[in-house]
């Protein structure tokens, strides 16, 4: 290796050096930034949360609490087709997770009339047991756009579970 530092190199070892180091025409550019290895952060409308209601084989498993959604496919046992919270799966179960409740009136995210003690039962399995165990996928469209599909104006990124400042530049 030290000879071959201080010389030129043979021609025939010259030019195969030289052809790695030419992108291929077709190559594309290298990027500088990687993304992240897991999926982006996503909007689910309500018929596509529905897909990952955990009834499909090889399909992830979300739900969505105040209107965060939750990759639960880890927690297949709970959460997956014929599993005690499956109904949970699937959609927004704010109001369910809240009260803790299965009925499906109660599968909402609907908040309306909740006691402060369901609110604050609500925050807590929040935080200590969705956002601890289970990683974010998206958001549900209700959250950031009104009925209408206009943007929702009072929503603002930095209010949000997982928002960091540095994490965003």
């Amino acid at each position: 290796a030290g000879a071959a530092a201080r010389g030129p190199l043979p021609c025939l070892l010259q030019l195969p050096c030289l052809l790695l180091l030419l992108p291929a025409a077709s190559a594309e550019p290298e990027l500088r930034f990687r993304p992240p290895a897991e999926a982006p952060v996503r909007l689910f409308t309500e018929p596509e949360l529905a897909r990952y209601d955990g009834h499909q084989e090889g399909q992830p498993i979300y739900l969505a609490v105040k209107g965060v959604v939750f990759d639960v496919t880890s927690g297949k046992e709970f959460y997956g087709k014929g599993a005690p919270y499956n109904a949970l799966a699937g959609k927004d179960s704010t109001r369910g997770v809240a009260k803790m409740s299965l009925d499906p009136a109660d599968l909402t995210h609907d908040t309306t009339g909740l006691t402060e003690e369901e609110l604050k039962s609500l925050d807590d399995i929040f935080n200590n047991v969705y956002k601890a165990k289970y990683p974010i996928v998206g958001y549900t469209s209700r959250r950031i756009l009104n009925e209408d599909g206009s943007p929702n104006l009072d929503f603002k990124p930095e209010d949000q579970p997982h928002f960091s400042i540095k994490d965003e530049f």
